[in-house]
C-alpha cells in the first residue's frame, strides 16, 4: 500500500489545537504567544487574569499579530483569584469578555458555573446566559468544575452544579483534568454533553482530592488518548485546548519541552481509523453501512 492509500484510512478533523495562556504561568501572556508559534500551535486560549496583558485588547491584538498566532478562545476571568478582575460582577465579566472575543475573532468563551456564594448571578445564570447567547455568535461554553471535599464530604463549591451536563446550556466545555478530580467518567461526561461539547480542555491528574493538576495528558490516569480518538472519528469541529501546569519545572526549555510533548501528545491521536476496507488487490473502500 502506498504512503497516499495509507494516508487516506486517517481522519482527522479540523479542530484547532491551541494553547492556553495559563500553561506558561509564571512566564507572562507574551510568552504563551511566542512558545505557541515557535511550537506549531494552532493558535492561542487567553486566560484572562492578573496579568495586564490578559486584559488589555490591543496588546492581546499586537501579540496576536506579531507571532500570526489566532486567538481561538477566551477564558472569562472566574477563578477565585481572578475575583476582583474587572470588578466584583460576574455578568460584567462575561460581557467583557464577549467584546473582546468578538473585537479579536475569537470564537469561544470559556465560563465557569457560579460559585455557591454568588447566589443572584446563580439564579439567574441559565436564563442570563441563554440571553446573552441570543446576541453574539461567540460560543459561550460552560465547564465542568469538581467538588471540594473535607474528611470525605463533598463540600458544594457551585451552583447549581459543578457538572453542567444537566443543564440547559447550549455549549459546554470538558475539562479533563477536572474530570480527574472530581472523579468522573470523562468518556460518560462527554456522551452526556453530546453535540453541546465544542471546547475540550486537554490535561490529565490522577485523582487526588482537591487538586488540579492539569498534568502533561499521558502522564495521569485520564484517557486522553482515547478521547482525542473518539473526538476524530467523530469529526470533532469544536477546539482541543492545552491548558497544563509547567509551574513546576527548572527552566524554561523544560517547560518549552512539555509543551511541545502535549501538543504532539494531542496531534497523535487527534487522528483515527475511517472505517475502510482493503481488497487484496490493494483497492480502498468504504465499509458499507459506516
Amino acid at each position: 500500500m502506498s504512503r497516499n492509500d495509507i494516508a487516506k484510512l486517517i481522519r482527522v478533523p479540523d479542530a484547532p489545537i491551541t494553547l492556553s495562556t495559563a500553561s506558561v504561568y509564571p512566564e507572562k501572556v507574551p510568552s504563551a504567544f511566542e512558545t505557541a508559534s515557535w511550537l506549531g500551535y494552532d493558535g492561542v486560549e487567553v486566560m484572562v487574569t492578573l496579568d495586564a496583558a490578559s486584559q488589555d485588547l490591543n496588546v492581546l491584538r499586537r501579540l496576536s499579530e506579531y507571532h500570526q498566532m489566532p486567538i481561538k478562545s477566551i477564558h472569562a476571568p472566574c477563578l477565585l483569584f481572578t475575583q476582583m478582575v474587572w470588578g466584583r460582577d460576574p455578568w460584567v465579566k462575561l460581557m467583557r469578555s464577549k467584546d473582546i472575543a468578538e473585537q479579536l475573532g475569537a470564537e469561544v468563551v470559556v465560563v465557569h458555573p457560579p460559585f455557591r456564594w454568588q447566589r443572584e448571578y446563580a439564579r439567574e445564570f441559565e436564563v442570563g446566559l441563554a440571553r446573552m447567547q441570543d446576541e453574539t455568535d461567540v460560543i459561550f461554553a460552560v465547564e465542568n468544575m469538581f467538588p471540594a471535599k473535607a474528611r470525605g464530604t463533598e463540600l458544594g463549591m457551585y451552583s447549581p452544579h459543578w457538572d453542567p451536563s444537566g443543564y440547559d446550556y447550549p455549549f459546554l466545555t470538558l475539562d479533563m483534568s477536572h474530570t480527574a478530580v472530581s472523579g468522573s467518567d470523562p468518556m460518560a461526561m462527554a456522551d452526556k454533553f453530546g453535540e453541546r461539547l465544542r471546547h475540550l480542555h486537554l490535561a490529565d491528574g490522577v485523582g487526588i482530592p482537591n487538586k488540579d493538576e492539569h498534568l502533561v495528558p499521558g502522564r495521569g490516569t485520564q484517557p486522553c488518548g482515547e478521547m482525542l480518538e473518539r473526538l476524530a472519528l467523530q469529526g470533532f469541529q469544536g477546539h482541543v485546548v492545552l491548558e497544563v501546569n509547567t509551574r513546576k519545572v527548572t527552566s524554561r526549555s523544560e517547560r518549552v519541552e512539555d509543551l511541545a510533548e502535549a501538543l504532539a501528545f494531542a496531534r497523535l491521536h487527534l487522528a483515527a481509523s475511517r472505517t475502510w476496507e482493503v481488497s487484496a488487490s490493494g483497492e480502498i473502500s468504504r465499509q458499507p453501512g459506516r
